[in-house]
C-alpha cells in the first residue's frame, strides 16, 4: 500500500478512527478526574566552604564542594535525614514512604541541591520540605566537623524557602489528555488498517480484480433513491444511473462479436446484490436500442421481474415447462414493443429440476430463434444451483457484484460453480458502486437537452418537443397549436415538416433525425403498438 492507499483506508474508516479518539479523550478525562491531585513544594540549598584566604584556597574549595554535592544529594533520602523529620512532624510512616515522596538533584557543575516533596496536601507538602531541608544542613555539618573538633569544612545555605503550592503538580491535565489523544488516534489508525486488511468485502472494481480475471463489463453507481425508483432506465433516463446502464448495455451488445451470445443469465452470489432489477434495466436499454428482448424471469423460488413491472405473474414460465399453456399465451409485451417478458409464474416444488429438463432447453432455444437477446433472471448462485443449472444451457452468465455486500471469498465460490459447469462467464458487474472523492465528476454528470430558446428572435424555430423526436407527430405549444411545423398531408403519410429559414422567413423542410447512441441517449424512434411488434 501507498500512501495515497492509506489516506483511503483513513477516509473510509474515519467512524472508527473517531471513535477511539473520542475514547482516548474520554478516557483520559476519566484518569484526570479519578487521580487525587498531588502537590509539590520545592526548597534549595547552596553548598559552599568556608571563606578561603588565597584565591588558590577558594579554587580548591569551590571544587571540592561541587564534588561534595553528588553524594549530598544522595543522603537526603536516607534515614538519617527523614527518620528525625518524622518524629518532628508526628508522622505515621516510615523512612522508606517518606523517601519515595522526595526528589533531589543538582544542576550540573553546580553547588546547589534541590528538594522537592510531593503531597495530598499543599501545606504538609511545604513543611516536610522546609524540614527535610533543615535537617539536612544538619547531618552534613555533622558530617563534615573535623574530630578534633571545630567548625564544619563544608557551609549549607537554604537560599529558597518550601511554600504551599497553589495548583497540583500531578496529575497534568494537559498532558494526560494530549496523551489521550495521542493514544486514541494511533489506536484509531491501526484499528482502521486492522479492519480495512480483515474486510474482505468487495467494494469496486479492483476487489473484483483481486479475485477473477473476468473482465468488468460494467459498473451502476450507487443511488440512495435505488429503492424507490428501482426501474431507473424508464423513469428517469437522463440519471447517472441510467446511463451506467446504457454503457452497460453497449457493452453487452459487444461481448464476444465473433460469436454472440443469443441467450444470458444474470445472477449474483448472494441475495440482495441487485440482480432482478439490472436484469430488467438492461432489458429495457437494449429494447430502447431497437434490440429484441426476452426477459424472463428464471427465479422460481423468489420472483419478482412481474412485481417491478406491474404485470400479471401468476402465469409464467413454469406454466409453458409443465406444458399447460403456450409461450404465445403467457408472453407479456411491455414498453415500445422490442421487449417481451416471461414471468416465472407459480414457484414450483422442484425449479432445479423444471430448469435443468429438456423443456427448459427446448423453450430457450425457441426464444433464442424469436428474439435477438433473451435475457434469464437466475437465483444467487451459493444458496441455491439454479443459476449454475441454467448458465450450462445458456450462451453465457453475468455475474453481478453488490458493493459492500459480498466478500472475496463469496464471489470465488461463485466463480467457481459456474466453472465447474463449464458455464461462460461474459463479465462481472458491480452494483451500488459507491461515488468516491476526487473522482471524475463528468461519470456522475447529468446530461440532458438544455431549456427551449423562448427569445422573440428564435420564436420560429423548434425546441427539441416531442415533435423532433417521433416521426409523424407535430410539437404543440401550450395552446395545442403547431409550433413552426407545417400540417401533415391529407394522405395520413407523415410528410416533411417545415420551419421558418432565420435569413429570409421562407419555410424551408427538415427531416426528424434518427439517432442512436449506445452509451448515452436512448433511440429516437416512432413507437409501434403491441400487436404490431415483431417476432
Amino acid at each position: 500500500m501507498d500512501l495515497r492507499d492509506y489516506v483511503s483506508v483513513l477516509r473510509k474508516r474515519w467512524v472508527v478512527v473517531a471513535l477511539a479518539v473520542a475514547v482516548g479523550l474520554l478516557a483520559a478525562l476519566g484518569v484526570n478526574v479519578l487521580t487525587t491531585p498531588v502537590y509539590t513544594a520545592a526548597t534549595q540549598l547552596y553548598v559552599s566552604v568556608p571563606a578561603a584566604s588565597t584565591t588558590a584556597d577558594l579554587l580548591q574549595g569551590s571544587s571540592f564542594t561541587r564534588q561534595q554535592v553528588a553524594s549530598y544529594t544522595k543522603l537526603v533520602t536516607t534515614p538519617t535525614v527523614l527518620g528525625p523529620v518524622i518524629d518532628d512532624l508526628a508522622l505515621d510512616m516510615r523512612a522508606d514512604d517518606l523517601a519515595q515522596r522526595v526528589e533531589v538533584d543538582s544542576p550540573l557543575n553546580s553547588s546547589l541541591i534541590n528538594i522537592r516533596v510531593s503531597d495530598e496536601s499543599p501545606a504538609v507538602a511545604a513543611a516536610l520540605a522546609n524540614a527535610i531541608s533543615e535537617q539536612f544542613r544538619t547531618v552534613v555539618v555533622d558530617i563534615e566537623r573535623p574530630d578534633g573538633g571545630g567548625a564544619s569544612t563544608v557551609k549549607l545555605t537554604i537560599v529558597r524557602d518550601a511554600a504551599a503550592p497553589s495548583a497540583p503538580s500531578a496529575p497534568n491535565t494537559r498532558l494526560v489528555l494530549l496523551l489521550g489523544l495521542v493514544g486514541g488516534l494511533v489506536v484509531g489508525v491501526a484499528g482502521a488498517l486492522v479492519r480495512e486488511v480483515l474486510d474482505t468485502r468487495i467494494r469496486d472494481e479492483a476487489g473484483v480484480a483481486q479475485v477473477t480475471d473476468s473482465a468488468v463489463i460494467g459498473v451502476i453507481v450507487y443511488d440512495e433513491d435505488a429503492a424507490s425508483r428501482p426501474l431507473i432506465v424508464q423513469s428517469d433516463p437522463h440519471s447517472p444511473r441510467a446511463e451506467a446502464f446504457r454503457r452497460l448495455r453497449t457493452n453487452v451488445q459487444f461481448l464476444d462479436v465473433a460469436d454472440r451470445p443469443s441467450s444470458i443469465v444474470v445472477t449474483s452470489s448472494l441475495p440482495g446484490e441487485g440482480k432482478s432489477t439490472t436484469t430488467i434495466n438492461l432489458a429495457i436499454a437494449l429494447a430502447d436500442a431497437g434490440t429484441r428482448v426476452a426477459l424472463v424471469d428464471a427465479d422460481l423460488r423468489r420472483p419478482s421481474v412481474a412485481r417491478y413491472l406491474g404485470i400479471e405473474g401468476e402465469v409464467g414460465l413454469t406454466t409453458v415447462l409443465i406444458g399447460r399453456a403456450t409461450l404465445e399465451d403467457v408472453v407479456q409485451p411491455f414498453g415500445n414493443g422490442f421487449l417481451d417478458v416471461l414471468p416465472a409464474g407459480q414457484i414450483p416444488p422442484n425449479p432445479s429440476e423444471l430448469l435443468g429438463s429438456k423443456a427448459m432447453t427446448a423453450l430457450l432455444a425457441r426464444l433464442v430463434s424469436q428474439y435477438d437477446v433473451v435475457l434469464l433472471d437466475a437465483p444467487p448462485l451459493l444458496p441455491v444451483t439454479d443459476a449454475a443449472v441454467l448458465s450450462r444451457s445458456a450462451g453465457g452468465a453475468i455475474v453481478l457484484v453488490g458493493a459492500g455486500v459480498v466478500t472475496r471469498g463469496q464471489l470465488a465460490e461463485s466463480m467457481g460453480a459456474l466453472s465447474k459447469v463449464d458455464a461462460h462467464v461474459l463479465g462481472v458487474v458491480v452494483n451500488r458502486e459507491p461515488r468516491r472523492q476526487g473522482e471524475s465528476s463528468y461519470r456522475y454528470y447529468r446530461y440532458g437537452a438544455p431549456e427551449p430558446v423562448t427569445d422573440r428572435g428564435r420564436a420560429g424555430r423548434r425546441s427539441g418537443g416531442v415533435g423532433s423526436r417521433w416521426p409523424g407527430r407535430q410539437a404543440t405549444d401550450g395552446a395545442g397549436g403547431a409550433q413552426g411545423e407545417a400540417p401533415a398531408p391529407s394522405s395520413g403519410a407523415p410528410g416533411p415538416a417545415t420551419t421558418p429559414d432565420p435569413a429570409g422567413g421562407v419555410a424551408v423542410p427538415w427531416e426528424p433525425v434518427l439517432t442512436v447512441d449506445a452509451g448515452a441517449e436512448a433511440e429516437q424512434r416512432e413507437v409501434r403498438p403491441h400487436h404490431a411488434r415483431r417476432r
